[in-house]
């Protein structure tokens, strides 16, 4: 049996759908599907009850920069939380491994292309300081585990998500949903201009959520290895690029108004994925142009402001 935590999230729905369509068996939870993971007795609740051979973990206290900005300490103590209980009921119950994905802010803020062997090379970005080292920190816990009671845990390390169904909300959105709820808002309002933040010169590399979700059912089965794993193609965009992108597939005719008042995050981030794609014998499959263009249709068809 597979237990999905965080059912109900971005990657969680994903994740589901795509057991469902491989028709394999598992049981979701979620905190609105009754149980916290923040607290430890239900936690170990959950499990003994279910009783799962396998953890896709896709349970996150998450949000863009200004969200972030704005909630540093929930950050830090429920992603903590979430991350000590599950680590312990995963050993309590026996579970013969734990899918676990690590957004890409915990690697040194210095890093551009991003190698799992540079994963300690220096100190996180200050924007994402906080959900950085919390994610970070998991992998700590599934390397003491590993070492103190032999739980098998695979991170993986995932870029940048986005597609159907992702945060569209004005804090908790990234850069990309932001971007086109700001665009579809702006047409239908027939506003002369859009604000995109910061200088748009940042480099960031994008995941289809599909393709997270696959990453993270084919973790289940390969070799088993502590290190943690990136998936990606080493393949960005800049914020400006896809701010033009997303203002002609919406059909937008305004312009296009830089705000430097507003943070950039880190300059450049992509992925190195050849391991990852070596190990799960994958790489992401749905291209850029591709994925923004239906989570656009998606989100026209399901928004409504």
């Amino acid at each position: 049996m597979i237990l999905v935590t965080g059912a109900t999230g971005f990657l969680g729905k994903r994740v589901c759908k795509l057991l469902d369509q491989q028709g394999l068996p598992y049981t979701k939870t979620s905190l609105s599907l009754g149980t916290d993971l923040r607290d430890k007795e239900q936690t170990f609740t959950l499990f003994k009850s279910v009783k799962p051979d396998f953890v896709l973990n896709c349970a996150a206290f998450v949000g863009g920069i200004q969200f972030g900005a704005k909630h540093p300490v929930e950050l830090f103590q429920n992603n903590l939380q979430i991350t000590l209980n599950l680590l312990a009921a995963a050993k309590e119950f026996d579970v013969k491994r734990m899918v676990n994905p690590i957004s890409n802010c915990a690697y040194p803020g210095k890093a551009t292309l991003f190698k799992e062997d540079e994963f300690w090379d220096g100190p996180l970005h200050d924007s994402v300081l906080v959900y950085g080292f919390v994610r970070k920190a998991f992998w700590v816990g599934s390397w003491a585990y590993a070492e103190q009671y032999d739980l098998d845990v695979m991170n993986i390390i995932l870029s940048n998500m986005y597609g159907p169904e992702d945060h569209f909300e004005e804090e908790r959105s990234h850069a990309l949903g932001a971007l086109i709820m700001k665009f579809v808002k702006a047409k239908r309002n027939n506003e002369p201009s859009v604000s995109v933040w910061g200088s748009g010169t940042p480099v960031r590399e994008w995941l289809h959520v599909d393709d997270g979700a696959q990453a993270m059912v084919r973790s289940l089965d390969v070799d088993r290895t502590i290190e943690p794993i990136n998936i990606g193609v080493a393949e960005g965009i800049s914020i400006i690029e896809m701010a033009r992108q997303i203002k002609a597939i919406v059909g937008y005719e305004g312009e296009i108004v830089l705000d430097p008042t507003k943070p950039d995050g880190a300059p450049y981030k992509t992925v190195d994925g050849s391991k990852g794609e070596k190990l799960l014998g994958w790489k992401p499959q749905i291209a850029f142009d591709d994925g923004v263009k239906s989570t656009i249709e998606w989100y026209l068809k399901n928004i409504t402001e």
